[in-house]
């Protein structure tokens, strides 16, 4: 499968998370921000010209693009790739790197297509926020799950039952290699494009953007169970009341919102 791969010139940061946030709703599913770009990749079975140029125009920006086959969308990802650490709770890795020795838990993540790394803000802090969460012997739903990341780390925090959940065929086949790598066996990731699970979990992780998390509020309400607990990320500064307005209504108790780099991540508690 070959991907489109658009370069936009900007040194504006601020400007390149929101960019990141638009370009991700409309598809595009890998980003590479240099000092004075962004590249994103979209597939090209999936790519939207029309949507593209409507959203670049918005900004007064221009794109080119280039046509990108998947092994040079690998060696891509592996020259840019290099290990990360939220503090001393976990630290993420290629298999290339040497192990790291400096946290708690490690995560080894293949660095392909899908999204997750831990690089980005919002994946950064779902897991700030999975670390002060009791995991053990609890279940957990990821919704849009990427490589596969998040659900990875529940169960080295000790979740059992996990349910990952993504739409992009890639995103599960990398997810399988991550969970193979990683040794995990509570993990059971499969295709579906809502969160309609009709199960309960005592977590749920929602790391994907405002569009699709308000379209699945409903479902997110019934994933959870009594007392269990919602993460959400994906999310600019700007959504936060959109999205606290709309739990409100579903009566989720908000417990704290986090940021980074106009970034946001929100732990809610379900009502009893």
């Amino acid at each position: 499968m070959n991907y489109t791969e658009i370069t936009i010139d900007t040194i504006d940061a601020v400007l390149k998370d929101l960019l990141i946030a638009e370009l991700s709703a409309i598809g595009f599913d890998g980003f590479e921000e240099t000092d004075t770009s962004l590249k994103a990749f979209s597939s090209e079975n999936t790519f939207d010209e029309a949507a593209l140029k409507i959203l670049i125009n918005g900004h007064s920006l221009n794109y080119t693009t280039t046509s990108l086959p998947q092994q040079n969308w690998n060696e891509v990802w592996e020259s840019n790739f290099s290990p990360m650490a939220v503090d001393d709770f976990v630290g993420v890795r290629a298999s290339f790197h040497a192990p790291l020795t400096n946290v708690a838990h490690e995560i080894i993540i293949t660095p392909k297509m899908s999204f997750g790394t831990g690089h980005h803000a919002t994946t950064y802090m779902m897991m700030q926020l999975m670390r002060d969460i009791d995991f053990k012997n609890k279940t957990v739903l990821d919704f849009g799950s990427g490589t596969g990341i998040l659900a990875i780390l529940a169960e080295k925090l000790g979740g059992i039952e996990i349910e990952a959940i993504d739409y992009d065929d890639w995103c599960i086949e990398n997810s399988q290699e991550n969970i193979a790598s990683n040794d995990c066996k509570q993990i059971q990731i499969y295709k579906a494009d809502t969160a309609v699970t009709g199960k309960t979990f005592d977590i749920v992780l929602a790391n994907i953007n405002k569009n699709i998390i308000l379209a699945n509020m409903e479902a997110l309400t019934n994933d959870a169970a009594p007392n269990g607990q919602i993460l959400l990320s994906g999310l600019l500064q700007e959504d936060e009341k959109d999205i606290l307005a709309a739990t409100a209504l579903l009566g989720w108790q908000h417990l704290k919102t986090i940021t980074k780099s106009n970034w946001i991540a929100l732990q809610f508690l379900m009502p009893a």
